[in-house]
């Protein structure tokens, strides 16, 4: 973010520290967590929305959780944004209680929902600055606000125009926008890339890392694997209200399965012997070593990493084989969330009735 509005947040030591001008990374190191809780529940009659789940923020990181539809997303972020209370459990946001803090929180965050709250009617610059006195800042300083956040989102030629003349991805980065008028500490995105084509929310994308790169805590809920890997540093998998996975892309990759050794022969009838020797290198049994006779592979699970490829790139060409490609690959984060959740990303969640969609 290339603002220099400076709005005071009250802090608590620790996390004033943490937010002080510091690098991302080096905030990190400072084990604050921005988002802190613990055993949140939320029920819906008989159904639990969320059933117990834990989740820490460190400050100036991205996290994101990622499940199919009525996973518990959204209500974990209901929650964590004051706009529900749970049932069971605790959680505090910028230092502050969600639930007997719930005014200081608000001060300190920043929300993008799922549907875009900004107002057709109005230009972007107008909406900007609506949000910055709603948020009690003088109108000059609103309106200065809007102008460096315009410029940020790249909406300055259309921030005259009335926003119901913006494309999707314009609307939607203005929303984003609005969200940022106060400076928030913490910024909560509920599937913020719905409903963008590929370029659209690649573009938002870059966007987010210019919002992250300057401290700010970024929580967001998607359905998109590919979202979750290229902006979170970890990653929290939900199911059924749960938390049943959680860590960086490598890590979920590593519990699912390790590292595969890939080998693709030049002649079928190498496939045989190539296999005994994938078997070898790998301290895997011949029974665990896959072979795809249409493409001539030979892949195994591999804990030995490069040095894997070395060794079988000798007995290779000991043996005189050819071999068209010998490589080391790891698991999709797909892979990761079919094999944890048995689903796919865009599973239809059933319908709820007598309170909110989780």
């Amino acid at each position: 973010m290339t603002s220099t509005t400076s709005i005071s947040h009250d802090l608590p030591p620790e996390l004033a520290a943490a937010e002080a001008g510091t690098p991302r990374r080096a905030r990190r190191r400072l084990g604050t967590d921005a988002v802190d809780a613990e055993g949140l529940v939320k029920r819906y009659g008989r159904h639990h929305a969320l059933a117990g789940i834990d989740l820490a923020v460190p400050a100036g990181s991205v996290t994101a959780l990622l499940g199919p539809n009525g996973a518990g997303k959204s209500t974990a972020v209901r929650i964590l944004t004051t706009l529900t209370a749970p049932d069971a459990g605790r959680a505090t946001v910028a230092g502050r209680d969600v639930v007997t803090q719930a005014q200081e929180v608000r001060r300190r965050i920043g929300l993008a929902a799922q549907d875009a709250t900004v107002d057709p009617v109005l230009s972007g610059r107008e909406n900007l600055v609506m949000t910055g006195e709603l948020h009690q800042m003088p109108r000059r300083l609103a309106r200065r606000r809007a102008a460096e956040l315009l410029e940020q989102f790249s909406l300055s030629d259309a921030a005259d125009q009335p926003v119901d003349r913006y494309s999707g991805g314009m609307r939607r980065r203005l929303d984003l926008a609005a969200s940022l008028v106060a400076d928030p500490l913490v910024l909560f995105l509920d599937e913020p890339t719905t409903g963008l084509d590929p370029r659209a929310r690649r573009d938002l994308w870059d966007v987010l890392d210019g919002v992250v790169a300057n401290g700010t805590t970024l929580l967001l809920t998607t359905q998109y694997l590919e979202e979750a890997e290229r902006l979170a540093d970890d990653i929290v998998v939900i199911e059924h209200g749960k938390v049943i996975a959680a860590g960086d892309a490598h890590a979920l990759k590593q519990r699912v399965a390790g590292d595969q050794l890939r080998v693709v022969v030049a002649d079928d009838a190498d496939l045989a012997e190539v296999a005994g020797m994938v078997a070898s290198v790998t301290g895997t049994t011949a029974a665990e070593v896959v072979v795809g006779r249409p493409g001539r592979t030979i892949t195994a699970v591999n804990p030995h990493g490069v040095a894997a490829i070395a060794e079988l790139a000798g007995l290779l060409s000991a043996a005189g084989v050819t071999a068209v490609d010998l490589s080391l690959h790891q698991p999709t984060l797909d892979d990761v969330f079919l094999t944890l959740t048995g689903a796919t990303p865009d599973a239809v969640a059933p319908t709820v009735h007598g309170g909110t969609h989780p």
